[in-house]
């Protein structure tokens, strides 16, 4: 490195203390002020007359509400506890409600005397957000709408972020530093919808470029981000250097301990400097100094070394392999148990060492993602070596998988005794089948909290790996956040109804319960990896005869066509309300796929017996449910239009343009590498339904019927999918979302359509 770290350390502080007090808000975050911006911007002037109040923290997060005379006053710890505090009651007394589907706000004149008790948190943090997020669902995110989601987190009353934005600027900042030229920059950097792996060391250099304007606009845009976190008290979690080399680095330093590590799925190698290595902690130290100087100095930093990745734990050369999420880890090499407790032991002690030395006041904090999805590797042996020589708070563990994962914490005691966060994925690659389990959650964090066994229990997070859809879910897990178990569900489920459509009835309260036991009974959605395919429906995954034997989604069917069917009965009193409207598409949508996918089993079925006429009826109605479904979904918010319009407006060129929307369109269809993981962001949206999923299946079905009940040569089929999914790709088709005139009256249409022939 070209200047000792240590004088560039001091000078990154000065310049970060600098940043900071330049960027402070006009008031400060304790005086309640942050919180009464995000009041007034969500509801109104009105909530200017809200008195709010900063009180002494106690021995746990808390808030207080009192409505008397009319007149509304909150007290909290903190200015998230008092925004939490104000929307708690707004949603309670049914005059507010705030989704991103959009909200509903009626406040009242004056406001019914009421008082909310102390409400406490059992736990310090709430956090949110997942590193897929940042690819997933916010590449082409601009302030405004990140200020929304900011004002989401606060009234939602999440402390602790994930706040990843910018990072590339301090990336490149680095490794120009490290002697990297542009060209080899330029072939490192992976494009704007899949930086989060390229961050993780799963990939480099895919669907390159990364335009420098797109750095600099997000370092423009992490400096707002933090600026108003920060002003609300919230602790954001920052990124930093888990070991990951530009290949180009590793080739100039040929006598550093760096590893090949195999990314896998039709990937070239990545490369990850050991952690004992003098390199490592200069790095690490360098990036620290460099994101301070740039965004301020933060607490808590992110760092992965091993995101579905083996940690190499022999002497060979070459890193342990990768593995992908929808497939189990390979077969691990015959390994002495001593000698990889050892490695791992040694890999968390210098990772740990590297962080302490650097910023002695800085939190290492790192997924426990990899402790579940590779059990083969990390059983209790391996966890417990890794944290055996780390300081009990030399690390924080996000346990974000408990949703698919079960019981990891158990299994590493507690981690080791350091903090972690209880939490759940719930949502993976932004796809949008309806589902969570909403009882499930409650019976899960109640029993976390008093389990004696919990350790050093920090906090509990939603760590969705996209955004926009089933809103409900994270709108209860939040409240139990609060409350660790509070009113039943289904007393929980009519305030929910009267926050968010401006009143309820017995019928309507019905019918959710019913809604909730049909699909939000279901912890994971299996369906969306299956028979080595990813997608959230059959529909949604590339072709395959196999589909026969997919023995269906979870949920019960007929309970959610009863849910559904009542839904649709009510809504001509409902409505006005957008919000009502939004889900009672969803809900048909959902059920409607579900209809389309068993449809196409029929098809494929009928076609391998050669009964042509039974697979053409099947097939027709495929064709007519999709298309109908794809009209109705132009009601709702996103569609594959507002996708790729949002990529193309966050360009500042017309060759900026033509990488983002590909990036756009590929992360949402094929993805990339060999194919394994084609669809894993499939979205029921309008747009893909039509252009996407239908064509796709009616190429197959075409090859399936010419070939009947004699040989089919299925790999040949799929090659030239595959080769017509890229093209799709790569043709610039504009997209026009087109709204239904009477989207209730659709709906309603539509359902009584799948009782017909």
């Amino acid at each position: 490195m070209p200047q000792s770290v240590s004088r560039r350390e001091a000078l990154s502080r000065a310049l970060a203390a600098s940043a900071v007090a330049a960027a402070a808000p006009a008031w400060a975050a304790g005086d309640g002020g942050a919180a009464r911006g995000v009041l007034t911007r969500l509801f109104g002037p009105a909530a200017a007359r809200m008195a709010l109040t900063l009180e002494p923290a106690g021995a746990r997060p808390w808030y207080a509400v009192e409505a008397h005379n009319g007149k509304l006053s909150v007290r909290g710890d903190s200015s998230v506890a008092l925004a939490r505090g104000a929307y708690a009651w707004l949603r309670r007394t049914g005059a507010a409600h705030v989704s991103w589907e959009g909200d509903r706000v009626a406040l009242p004149a004056r406001w019914p005397d009421g008082a909310s008790g102390r409400v406490e948190s059992p736990f310090a943090h709430r956090a949110y957000l997942n590193p897929c997020t940042y690819g997933y669902t916010t590449p082409w995110w601009d302030w405004p709408r990140w200020r929304r989601e900011i004002d989401w987190m606060a009234v939602h009353g999440i402390d602790m972020p994930l706040a990843l934005e910018g990072q590339e600027f301090v990336w490149r900042a680095l490794w120009r530093e490290a002697g990297l030229t542009e060209a080899e920059l330029a072939g490192y950097f992976s494009g704007p919808a899949f930086t989060p792996w390229q961050r993780m060391g799963n990939i480099e250099g895919y669907r390159a470029p990364l335009p420098g304007a797109w750095i600099d606009k997000k370092r423009d845009l992490q400096r707002r981000i933090l600026s108003a976190m920060r002003a609300l008290g919230m602790s954001p979690i920052l990124p930093a250097f888990g070991g990951y080399v530009p290949k180009a680095f590793a080739l100039k330093h040929p006598k550093a301990h760096i590893y090949r590590m195999p990314s896998g799925g039709g990937f070239h190698e990545t490369y990850w400097l050991d952690p004992r290595d003098l390199l490592f902690a200069k790095l690490a130290a360098r990036f620290l100094a460099l994101y301070d100087a740039t965004y301020g100095p933060g607490t808590y930093y992110l760092a992965d070394s091993f995101n579905e990745m083996r940690p190499p734990v022999a002497d060979d050369g070459t890193g342990g392999g990768g593995f992908g999420d929808g497939a189990a880890a390979a077969s691990a090499p015959a390994v002495d148990p001593a000698l990889k407790a050892q490695r791992l032991a040694a890999y968390g002690k210098a990772i740990h060492e590297a962080f302490h030395q650097a910023r002695p006041d800085a939190v290492w904090v790192m997924q426990g993602w990899l402790f579940g999805a590779d059990l083969q590797f990390w059983d209790e042996a391996a966890i417990a070596a890794y944290f055996s020589q780390i300081p009990d708070g030399g690390v924080m563990v996000l346990d974000i998988g408990n949703d698919r994962y079960r019981d990891v914490w158990r299994r590493a005691r507690a981690f080791g005794g350091k903090p972690w966060v209880f939490g759940y994925v719930h949502n993976y690659g932004a796809s949008n089948p309806l589902y969570g389990d909403l009882d499930g959650y409650r019976r899960d964090l109640a029993a976390v909290v008093a389990d004696p066994k919990a350790g050093r229990l920090a906090g509990f997070g939603m760590f969705p790996e996209g955004l926009d859809n089933n809103s409900i879910v994270y709108e209860e897990a939040y409240d139990l956040a609060w409350s660790a178990g509070g009113a039943s569900l289904a007393a929980w489920l009519s305030t929910y109804a009267k926050s968010r459509y401006g009143r309820t009835t017995p019928d309507l309260d019905a019918a959710l319960r019913k809604l909730a036991q049909a699909a939000y009974s279901t912890p994971y959605w299996t369906p969306r990896w299956w028979n080595g395919r990813a997608g959230a429906y059959l529909f949604c995954k590339r072709p395959t005869a196999t589909i026969t034997e997919f023995a269906g989604p979870p949920g019960d069917r007929a309970e959610l066509a009863a849910a559904v069917g009542e839904l649709a009965r009510l809504a001509p009193a409902f409505a006005g309300e957008k919000l009502f409207v939004h889900d009672l598409i969803d809900a048909a949508r959902h059920l409607v796929s579900e209809e389309i996918d068993r449809l196409l089993q029929t098809a494929v079925a009928a076609y391998r017996r050669g009964d042509l006429a039974a697979g053409d009826r099947a097939r027709r109605k495929v064709g007519d449910l999709a298309l109908a479904l794809d009209a109705l979904m132009g009601a709702q918010p996103d569609s594959l239009a507002t996708w790729i319009d949002a990529a193309r407006r966050y360009a500042d060129t017309p060759a900026d343009a033509r990488t983002y929307v590909a990036n756009a369109k590929a992360q949402v269809t094929v993805w990339g590498g060999d194919g394994g993981l084609a669809d894993y962001a499939s979205k029921a949206w309008q747009g893909l339904y039509r252009d996407f999923y239908l064509p796709r299946w009616s190429q197959f079905l075409d090859a399936l019927r010419t070939a009947g009940s004699g040989p089919f040569d299925e790999a040949a089929v799929v090659r030239r999918i595959a080769a017509w999914e890229q093209a799709w790709v790569d043709r610039d088709t504009a997209y026009v979302r087109q709204r239904p005139a009477d989207p209730v009256g659709a709906t309603r249409s539509l359902l009584a359509r799948l009782d017909q022939p």
